[in-house]
């Protein structure tokens, strides 16, 4: 096509050349046409009518300018074609790509790796994280096999499917992104499994532990005489030796806590009692800990108690309180040692807490330290939501009466006792408990 198109061109210049070097202008102008092969070889010529110089090159003018146009449009439509034919041998070469890979057998097609390649992992996380590593360095090989192939192409001359490049790029992408998902998610349920596995054994271990005591209770007729005749043993200083008190406290304006003592633990007889609540792990708690004196807790407000048990022998020990100005009373053995005031003032007493013997809460119901644990023996610890008398305490301490708790109450099947070698024991006699025994 551009070959006629330029054989046109040129044979009217020639003859438009031929006309002004040879022949004087008589005013006439001649066009040419294409002639078949076997017809007549003369260039037939038309005789144009007689124009003026001005339109003359006007009309040469638009000749020319049709002949560029039409030029442009079978160039645009030669790019088209040559674009198809790129198009085509793009799509020769991704089947001769696929034809070659079953030929030698270097895998399944790429619709079947994008369905497998994430199957169902196994139950093993460590399985599941070795399978997807394997698959993900297959597919690096696979991609490194197909750039060398591009770099063969390269050098050779050859075109390589650019497209299925990019694709394999962005499928491996994507690829990673599923693994490390995978992989986190495998971490998340494996660190979830463990936790619920330990606090499983921890709740078997407690279980098992109360059983084991139950049991040794009833090999020594361990049925006590009465309710409150029985003792909570503590010997060692640990952070899983303890006893639990099943009922909680109500809101209270004020209280006497009671009980009967007994330690030797040297420095500090450790927390004999604490009563956490949520958002004040230190409501109310009883410590003693390195060289102090003992120490009431209130609100996490201190009052040092001029109280001292340190002997190895039994003590009666109650403290009294109430909300207003933080009033506050010691007895030892039925004798008050000390008062004060100021202590957690017009705070009422949080109900609903976890009280536990023998531990110091850092949170509610646990997080022990047994640097402040009790070492030595507790019993009948009763509580009243009141102020008692003085003669009500001495009555106790002498053993002349016997008064339970109206709010928490000694008695065995209120008590539960966690970690083995913590026991509930017969108690002796209230004659046999006093100092001067």
């Amino acid at each position: 096509m551009f070959s006629f198109l330029y054989g046109c061109l040129f044979v009217c210049a020639l003859c438009c050349g031929h006309l002004t070097r040879g022949q004087a202008d008589d005013g006439k102008r001649y066009i040419c046409r294409a002639v078949p092969l076997s017809g007549d070889e003369s260039c037939p010529v038309t005789l144009l009518p007689e124009l003026s110089a001005g339109s003359q090159e006007e009309e040469l003018r638009n000749t020319v300018m049709q002949l560029r146009e039409t030029i442009l449009q079978q160039k645009e439509t030669i790019s088209k074609q040559l674009g198809a034919i790129n198009e085509l041998t793009t799509k020769l070469s991704l089947c001769a790509s696929a034809s070659d890979d079953r030929k030698y057998d270097k895998g399944a097609s790429w619709g079947k790796d994008k369905q497998n390649t994430m199957g169902d992992v196994p139950r093993d996380p460590n399985d599941t994280i070795d399978n997807l590593g394997k698959i993900m360095q297959g597919l690096k090989d696979r991609l490194e096999n197909l750039e060398q192939q591009q770099m063969r192409a390269n050098t050779s001359g050859a075109a390589f499917p650019s497209d299925l490049r990019v694709l394999l790029q962005r499928r491996l992408g994507e690829l990673e992104k599923q693994l490390l998902k995978k992989v986190s998610n495998l971490e998340e349920e494996k660190s979830m499994l463990s936790n619920a596995t330990a606090a499983y054994r921890l709740k078997t271990e407690n279980t098992l532990n109360a059983l084991v005591d139950r049991i040794s209770e009833l090999e020594k007729g361990g049925d006590f005489k009465s309710p409150e005749q029985f003792k909570l043993s503590l010997p060692q200083r640990t952070n899983y030796l303890y006893g639990r008190i099943t009922k909680s406290l109500p809101e209270m304006y004020a209280f006497t806590l009671c009980m009967w003592i007994k330690s030797s633990a040297s420095p500090g007889i450790g927390t004999p009692f604490s009563y956490g609540v949520p958002g004040q792990a230190n409501e109310i708690v009883l410590i003693e800990w390195g060289n102090n004196p003992i120490e009431l807790l209130i609100n996490d407000k201190v009052a040092q108690l001029p109280i001292e048990v340190r002997d190895g022998k039994w003590h009666h020990i109650c403290i009294s309180w109430t909300t207003r100005d933080g009033q506050w009373d010691a007895y030892q053995d039925g004798e008050k040692l000390g008062t004060g005031d100021n202590l957690a003032a017009w705070h009422p007493i949080k109900p609903g807490g976890v009280i536990i013997l023998g531990q110091e809460q850092d949170v509610v119901g646990g997080r022990f330290d047994a640097g402040q644990a009790f070492v030595g023996e507790l019993s009948q610890v009763n509580i009243w939501d009141r102020v008692l008398k003085p003669v009500e305490i001495q009555s106790m301490a002498n053993c002349s009466s016997y008064l339970p708790g109206n709010i928490v109450s000694w008695l065995a099947s209120n008590v539960e006792v966690f970690g083995r070698g913590a026991s509930k024991r017969p108690l002796e006699m209230c004659q046999e408990r006093l100092p001067n025994a």
